[in-house]
């Protein structure tokens, strides 16, 4: 679930990218890097580890340029090599360099046509082999400077060769950015504008509009479905649809968990959407639940609270904040690795023991994947005093892997996978549970974007958008993203890095 952005400006934009990339660390914290384009030349950094982190004040004073891409890492699949942090770079035809946010579903056969077409792809990220795919249709063009239109047409023979969810912004040496959006719109991509003090334009593309925000660009729109932008280097912007069939289908599970609040993604407000969440459940709840004597209701920090918060008001009972958070430690849920999910969740948050002593309390989160998490909590709300524990979950139940690009494991590992409500309640240890039902969930981010008609809902009802996902690719899956499949690759990552420095 990565982060990108793009930006074209009349000066640095070193300093506007990293920016971006600080308010997108929370789609990545793997890895970050940023790349421009000063004199001909590319001028890179990238490194494993946050934004913060990776780029010091002499890797800043070398990005120079007025056109630029940065890339924060989140693996879905291959390795957490500081070899495939991106943007990723090829020589040929041009110069271009890419980043990605999403995940390829016929990568394996990708690796297959790139290799027909004496493409080398060094890494496993799906990423390299979507720039190969790019280079390989742009060497078709025989100008000097392709055209838009040149341009364009490539992109289309991009489209045609791969499947799966992508959000991509591409430069091009002497020519200018290029940004392109999958046929579905599953993943988010949003266009920004502002003018300089010259009245010139200056354009950037992100995955979220909280990018746009921290450098005064406004929103202008998202990018359709099957959409690319291309902006010169002159500044200039022109944008078509390359793809033969499109349609939107957002990922609803960017409403849900990865977006940040203060972003709006395709015409909704992510709060606003997290609110109605919050109105549904609390619905259901008064329903359903009745019977259920809650005392207090208290969030899981930190997607959840804003959707605790209506439910409190809706049942009338009052709202706490009943566990702290280290602020320090990454969001558990995209950690590599059971245990250090396990032990980073105490050392993640610490319960308020007043605030759950003698209390019936409805613990409030976003959603439940592995339920090492919500186990852990309900323990430690457990161990605070309370007298009883009843979990409700703003998302229904994961039951399917996610192949769009979100880290959502194997279906063994997935504690809704197999299990009905009752059994999933007793292996988190609570007294009761509560889901949201889909139906509730997409429509509390429909009602502000009615031209919304579907969104990518694989993750509960199993139906693939894409139509090419089988048992087949599931066990190809399994083997890449399991928590076992990661480690190996670790430890290999690890031997391999030994080696060089040998």
């Amino acid at each position: 679930m990565c982060g990108i952005v793009g930006m074209v400006a009349t000066s640095p934009v070193n300093l506007s990218l990293y920016d971006a990339l600080r308010v997108l660390q929370h789609r990545g914290q793997d890895a970050a890097g940023i790349i421009t384009i000063d004199g001909g030349n590319f001028r890179q950094r990238k490194a494993n580890g946050l934004v913060a982190d990776v780029f010091e004040q002499k890797h800043m004073a070398r990005l120079k340029g007025n056109i630029g891409i940065g890339h924060v890492r989140y693996p879905t699949a291959g390795s957490s090599s500081a070899a495939e942090a991106q943007p990723f770079y090829v020589n040929s035809p041009y110069g271009i360099a890419l980043a990605h946010n999403g995940n390829l579903t016929n990568a394996r056969e990708l690796k297959k046509k790139c290799d027909s077409v004496h493409r080398h792809v060094n890494t496993s990220s799906d990423s390299e082999m979507l720039l190969n795919i790019l280079a390989w249709k742009l060497s078709d063009i025989k100008s000097a400077v392709p055209s838009p239109e040149e341009i364009f047409t490539a992109i289309k023979g991009v489209n045609a060769e791969i499947r799966g969810a992508y959000a991509v912004v591409a430069l091009i040496i002497g020519v200018g950015l290029i940004a392109f959006r999958d046929p579905n719109g599953i993943r988010p991509l949003v266009l920004g504008k502002r003018v300089d003090d010259n009245g010139k334009d200056e354009y950037m593309v992100a995955s979220e509009s909280v990018a746009l925000d921290v450098d005064n660009f406004k929103l202008v729109r998202d990018i359709a479905p099957g959409e690319a932008v291309f902006i010169s280097n002159d500044g200039k912007l022109y944008s078509d649809i390359c793809a033969s069939e499109t349609k939107l289908c957002s990922c609803i599970f960017e409403y849900v968990y990865f977006a940040r609040p203060d972003s709006i993604l395709d015409g909704v407000s992510v709060y606003a959407s997290r609110v109605r969440m919050g109105t549904k459940l609390a619905n259901k709840i008064m329903r359903e639940y009745a019977h259920l004597d809650i005392d207090v209701v208290i969030p899981i920090p930190e997607t959840s609270s804003d959707i605790a918060v209506q439910i409190a008001r809706i049942l009338g009972k009052p709202y706490r904040q009943g566990f702290v958070k280290n602020r320090y430690i990454g969001r558990t849920f995209i950690m590599p690795g059971q245990k250090q999910r396990k032990k980073s969740v105490r050392n993640k948050l610490n319960p308020i023991p007043a605030e759950f002593k003698d209390k019936r309390v409805l613990l409030v989160d976003d959603s439940i994947v592995r339920g090492t998490t919500s186990e852990q909590i309900v323990d430690m709300a457990r161990d605070a005093g309370a007298k009883a524990i009843y979990f409700a979950s703003a998302a229904p139940e994961i039951r399917y892997p996610n192949v769009y690009g979100i880290d959502m494991p194997t279906r063994q590992e997935l504690i809704a996978y197999g299990r009905n409500n009752d059994e999933i309640c007793k292996q988190i240890h609570a007294d009761a549970l509560i889901f949201q039902s889909l139906e509730d969930l997409c429509d509390a981010v429909r009602e502000e974007n009615p031209a919304l008609k579907e969104f990518e809902t694989s993750v509960f009802n199993g139906t693939y958008i894409t139509g090419d996902v089988d048992e087949e690719y599931f066990k190809y899956l399994e083997e890449q993203r399991s928590d076992d499949a990661k480690a190996d690759k670790a430890w290999q990552d690890s031997a391999n890095l030994e080696l060089y420095n040998v």
